[in-house]
């Protein structure tokens, strides 16, 4: 019995994760009084949310729940999806680059960016590591940069897993993991995830990823 409630209690996370988004979505509208329901709204579509959708939800809440300290921040994570949404200015980035130098979006004005937000130590942002590369081989010489925000902590394993797999784009970290202060701004709590910046700063897309993303890209890379 005892060797059962370990596997269990090993197990929860991933039955908790494992929830559908209608699943989440009928537990908050039957719980709006309760302050769970809003760690509930922060798990739907963590790898492409919507702020529209999550701000529905949101309204939702009993005013109290809303109130709250967890509330507010939130409110917060809703109100920074909706500035780095498509249309938007996106929001500026500088932070260090691996010679320890001052870098970031403003750096490449003129240019189509494609912002990463990834970590050496995420097994989700390393497989996109690939397809990246081809990517930028296609469109470096075409108008277009990959600045990649990293979410580690580590400088020496961040810098090394740059080097080891010759990845030669620009890259950008304040090494604070998931603090990382674009985290707050973008309204990032799960990597990877990306923006497509034009030119002018504007975003065009988020979370492009696959054929779509180099769909996108030859439209615009003519």
């Amino acid at each position: 019995m005892k060797v059962f409630f370990i596997y269990l209690l090993i197990l929860l996370p991933s039955v908790l994760m494992a929830q559908s988004k209608e699943d989440l979505i009928e537990q908050i509208k039957a719980n709006p009084k309760d302050q769970a329901s809003i760690r509930l709204i922060q798990r739907i579509n963590m790898q492409n949310p919507d702020y529209k959708e999550l701000e529905v939800l949101y309204k939702m809440l009993d005013k109290k729940v809303r109130k709250t300290t967890e509330g507010k921040y939130l409110q917060h994570y809703i109100q920074s999806l909706e500035k780095s949404s498509p249309g938007k200015k996106a929001p500026g980035i500088t932070q260090f680059d691996v010679a320890g130098e001052p870098y970031g979006l403003q750096n490449l004005k003129g240019k189509y960016v494609l912002v990463s937000f990834w970590a050496s130590w995420n097994k989700q942002s390393r497989d996109e590591i690939p397809a990246f590369k081809t990517l930028y081989n296609s469109f470096k010489n075409k108008n277009f940069e990959i600045l990649a925000v990293s979410f580690d902590s580590d400088f020496a394993a961040w810098k090394k897993y740059i080097t080891d797999n010759a990845l030669g784009w620009k890259h950008i970290s304040d090494l604070q993991n998931m603090n990382n202060g674009a985290a707050l701004t973008y309204g990032i709590k799960s990597i990877p995830q990306n923006v497509l910046v034009d030119p002018d700063g504007i975003i065009i897309a988020r979370n492009l990823r696959g054929a779509e993303l180099e769909s996108k890209l030859r439209e615009l890379l003519k």
